[in-house]
């Protein structure tokens, strides 16, 4: 008998309504991938909490997701990753309990570039506050909502991760020292929950996409030649959905 082939959430087969009945958190919903994931994630049947801190952007997100697939398919959630207290995270979880008792899928995709500098010259606060945005906002984030995702019979938790975060590239600074603890952190986690809860936790490394934080790395770049956020969706909803059953602590590529 040949050995199973490995799981790639590029290949898995994804019916219409693959998410059909689960409630999923998206950060960074507003733009981009986020908005991209989130749409996607509607339109394969699933109820859509849009998170993030441009309320006219993620209005502009839930209109879309209305005139598809219904009002109720979608929730804004004003939220400040970067400058979000304890009082905050605990009536970020107090509103999901109460409308939807519990939780399916937490994508963690908000993210912030920061500067692209050496680290002889890498400025402080830039520093803190990208590790903020990027890391230590996803580590709080998901410790608050794991009561919620443990009363589902199948969650699934996805890092957005990056390029930089697997190989260390010169003058990236915090963002790729933050991608690089993002893929950590689902390795933990992974380990943590493993054998004791139905949640899955495993990264997906975008590549390049046509993004306005891609676009301020490399302002020079030909960016049709890019894939947009629309064109990788699949591998995401993959990964939150039931086609990923099973499969946790992975490193996986959208591209």
């Amino acid at each position: 008998m040949s050995a199973a082939s490995p799981f790639d959430p590029r290949l898995a087969a994804i019916s219409p309504d693959e998410l059909s009945g689960r409630v999923i958190l998206v950060t960074g919903a507003s733009q981009g991938i986020g908005r991209a994931v989130a749409q996607s994630c509607a339109e394969h049947g699933a109820t859509v909490l849009l998170l993030g801190r441009n309320v006219r952007a993620l209005e502009d997100v839930h209109a879309r997701i209305s005139s598809r697939c219904g009002a109720e398919r979608a929730t804004i959630i004003e939220f400040d990753l970067e400058n979000a207290l304890a009082r905050d995270y605990d009536n970020l979880f107090a509103a999901i309990e109460a409308r939807y008792q519990h939780l399916d899928g937490l994508l963690h995709n908000a993210g912030l570039l920061g500067q692209l500098a050496p680290i002889e010259h890498y400025d402080v606060p830039t520093w803190c506050r990208v590790l903020q945005v990027n890391l230590t906002s996803a580590f709080v984030l998901t410790q608050i909502l794991l009561p919620l995702l443990k009363r589902s019979a199948d969650a699934s938790i996805v890092f957005t991760a990056s390029g930089v975060g697997r190989s260390g590239r010169a003058y990236w600074g915090a963002y790729a020292v933050a991608k690089h603890a993002l893929e950590g952190l689902n390795e933990v986690l992974s380990e943590e929950l493993s054998g004791i809860t139905q949640i899955r936790v495993n990264s997906l490394n975008p590549g390049a996409v046509r993004t306005t934080m891609r676009r301020q790395a490399y302002p020079a770049e030909d960016a049709s030649r890019l894939a947009t956020p629309e064109s990788i969706t699949r591998p995401y909803i993959a990964l939150l959905g039931p086609a990923s059953r099973g499969i946790s602590g992975g490193r996986f590529d959208a591209q």
